[in-house]
């Protein structure tokens, strides 16, 4: 019994830790552009490897949001976004950090 219980909380323990560690290895496609500024939409897009999804903004002035994609990781802590504002259809400014797990 007690090599039973050992066993279960070695697995769980391998099981939990598991998705933290493959969600930070997917928040960036293997080589990809970093992101930078002066990046069109379509530019940041593809360099973050998720789609930008629109927030408010006119035409060349938009803010998106970048969500993660953890792909149905429900133990990841990963639910923030990455704010992208573009001006004149360039990257100007982003707030967020994916390189970082909150605490």
């Amino acid at each position: 019994m007690q090599r039973f219980v050992t066993l279960f909380v070695v697995i769980l323990v391998i099981a939990l830790g598991a998705p933290a560690g493959m969600a930070r290895a997917q928040q960036r496609p293997p080589n990809s552009v970093p992101l930078a500024f002066g990046m069109s939409a379509d530019q940041a897009s593809r360099s973050l490897g998720v789609p930008l999804n629109y927030v408010r903004g006119t035409p060349g002035n938009e803010l998106f949001v970048a969500l993660p994609n953890v792909r149905g990781s429900v133990l990841s802590r990963r639910s923030d976004g990455l704010y992208l504002q573009f001006g004149k259809g360039r990257l100007i400014a982003w707030k967020g950090d994916w390189g970082t797990v909150p605490q």
